[in-house]
């Protein structure tokens, strides 16, 4: 299941995300924050590893509260996903800290930030985010990952397609080993259980004249990996070609 970041309400979103939305001074008592119904749905979604089952009666119930009574402070299910993700990123403004290094030390931490935080909450995978929840956590994580290439020699336009680059490519990776993870609790065995019990069963079948580059490339790999992938390799991997890449563009360019 995707969600799909942005379809709330653009005016609740913004005013719940920057805190200027004002409750309703009718009706019962605020006995909440809007802070608190948040974090009551992030430990849900942490717990499932999963959106799908997220529910406004389920975190009101979380909370000891009637579900009508969370529309007080989040007045939909597509802006509390949206607040969940600014607030998650939060996180991740707090461990990229200020950048004091090289741009490619500074591209390595976004890198693993990033990493750990869908590692923690592996439910933001779930989320498309073309349209990224525009919130103070939000904008302040962007602003700390463009500082780590700020003044290196790169195009306003050209800095924000490095962070893009590297981001994708992590994210990319830790569907991968989420989806992965998700298969191992769902089978009950592991890929390296897995690899070890088809490989045999493949060999009677497979026939190495007939896929020559396949068989050498992929026994290679698989006694390498253990399995037919691995997202810890190709995070690894990844990263630093994208790293040379960058390198190369600026030296093409000469210095800043």
């Amino acid at each position: 299941m995707t969600e799909i970041s942005g379809s709330g309400d653009p005016a609740r979103t913004i005013a719940t995300l920057w805190g200027t939305r004002q409750l309703p001074r009718r009706g019962p008592k605020h006995t909440l924050t809007t802070a608190q119904v948040v974090a009551a749905a992030i430990e849900i979604a942490d717990r499932d590893q999963d959106l799908a089952p997220l529910s406004m009666r389920r975190v009101a119930e979380s909370l000891g509260v009637g579900t009508m009574s969370l529309y007080t402070y989040i007045a939909s299910r597509e802006e509390l996903v949206e607040a969940m993700l600014d607030t998650v990123h939060g996180e991740a403004v707090t461990h990229l800290g200020t950048h004091d290094g090289t741009w490619q030390e500074g591209l390595r931490r976004v890198a693993q930030v990033n990493w750990n935080l869908y590692m923690r909450h592996p439910w933001v995978l779930q989320v498309f985010t073309g349209r990224p929840p525009l919130g103070p956590h939000t904008i302040a994580k962007y602003e700390r990952e463009l500082a780590v290439v700020e003044g290196v020699g790169l195009t306003d336009v050209e800095m924000d397609s490095v962070i893009t680059l590297v981001l994708t490519h992590v994210e990319g990776v830790a569907r991968r080993r989420v989806e992965a993870d998700r298969a191992v609790r769902r089978t009950g065995i592991s890929d390296e259980q897995w690899w070890r019990t088809v490989q045999p069963l493949v060999a009677e079948v497979f026939d190495p004249a007939r896929f020559p580059i396949a068989a050498r490339v992929g026994q290679a790999a698989g006694q390498a990996h253990q399995s037919s992938h691995n997202p810890e390799h190709a995070y690894a991997f990844g990263l630093d070609r994208l790293l040379q890449g960058v390198a190369a563009l600026l030296d093409e360019r000469g210095p800043a």
